[in-house]
C-alpha cells in the first residue's frame, strides 16, 4: 500500500493538555495563548502520513513457552502473551505505520535551543497530532477489514504489554517505513522521527466481537504508576 498523506487541521486541545500532564489547575492567560500558538505551529510545520498493509494469520504457536502469532507472506511475528489475548480468534492482522515527518523533529531541536517551554508545548500537540494520525490509518484499516467482511479490533503497538520492542525493524521492514515514510530505527530501538507509531489491528470475522483495549492493562509499570494513581492515563483507553 503506498503512503498516504493525512490532512489534519484541527487537534484535540484537551489531548494537548493531557500530554502535558494539565489535571485542571488554572493556566496564566500567557500559557493559554502558547498552548493555542504551539498547536498552530505544529500542524503548520508537521506532515503526517502513514502507511498499512493487511496480511492473514498464518497460524499461532509457541517459542520457548511464549505464543507467537505468524503472518502469512512476510517475516513479521508476533510475539508475548499480551497480543496473543489481543489477536485470539483474528483472521487477519493490519500492520501500520505514522510519522508527522522530519521537519516538526527540526522545529523541536530549535526550540530546545532558544525556547524550552515552547519545545515543551510543541511536543505535547506532536503527539497529539501523531495519535490522530494513528487514528487516521487505523480507521482506513476498519474500512478495508468491512470491504471483506471483517471486524477491526483496537490497535497495539510494539511496547505494549509482552509485545517487545525488537518487533519494529521487522515491523517496518514489512511496511518498507524507511523508502515509504522516512521512519527510520537507531540502535535502542527509537524511532526518527521521533513522532512516529507503529501498531497492529487485528480483523475478525463476522459476528466476533473484538477484544477491549485497556492500556494499562498491557502496561508492564501499571502497579506503580503516579499517574494512575491519581486517576489519570498517559494514554486513552480505545
Amino acid at each position: 500500500m503506498a503512503a498516504r498523506r493525512y490532512d489534519i487541521r484541527a487537534l484535540d486541545r484537551g489531548e494537548v493538555l493531557r500530554y502535558l500532564g494539565y489535571a485542571g489547575q488554572p493556566l496564566s492567560p500567557e500559557l493559554d495563548a502558547r498552548v493555542d500558538q504551539m498547536v498552530a505551529r505544529c500542524l503548520a510545520v508537521a506532515r503526517p502520513s502513514g502507511c498499512a498493509r493487511v496480511f492473514d494469520v498464518a497460524g499461532r504457536d509457541e517459542r520457548d513457552g511464549v505464543p507467537v502469532v505468524r503472518l502469512d507472506g512476510c517475516a513479521l511475528e508476533l510475539e508475548g502473551r499480551s497480543i496473543a489475548r489481543h489477536l485470539d480468534g483474528a483472521v487477519a492482522v493490519g500492520v501500520l505505520a505514522v510519522t508527522t515527518g522530519l521537519a516538526l523533529d527540526a522545529e523541536l531541536r530549535r526550540l530546545s535551543l532558544t525556547d524550552r517551554v515552547g519545545e515543551v508545548l510543541l511536543d505535547a500537540a506532536g503527539s497529539a497530532l501523531v495519535e490522530r494520525a494513528a487514528d487516521e490509518a487505523e480507521a482506513d484499516l476498519a474500512r478495508d477489514a468491512a470491504a471483506r467482511g471483517l471486524v477491526a479490533g483496537p490497535r497495539f503497538s510494539p511496547g505494549y504489554g509482552d509485545l517487545p520492542l525488537a518487533t519494529q525493524p521487522t515491523l517496518l521492514a514489512t511496511l518498507d517505513a524507511q523508502r515509504r515514510l522516512g521512519i527510520t530505527l537507531s540502535d535502542s530501538l527509537l524511532m526518527t522521527p521521533v513522532k512516529s507509531v507503529t501498531a497492529v489491528v487485528g480483523l475478525f470475522g463476522p459476528g466476533a466481537v473484538p477484544p477491549a483495549l485497556d492500556p494499562c492493562d498491557a502496561c508492564a509499570r501499571r502497579d506503580g504508576c503516579a499517574l494512575r494513581a491519581s486517576g489519570r492515563r498517559c494514554r486513552g483507553a480505545r
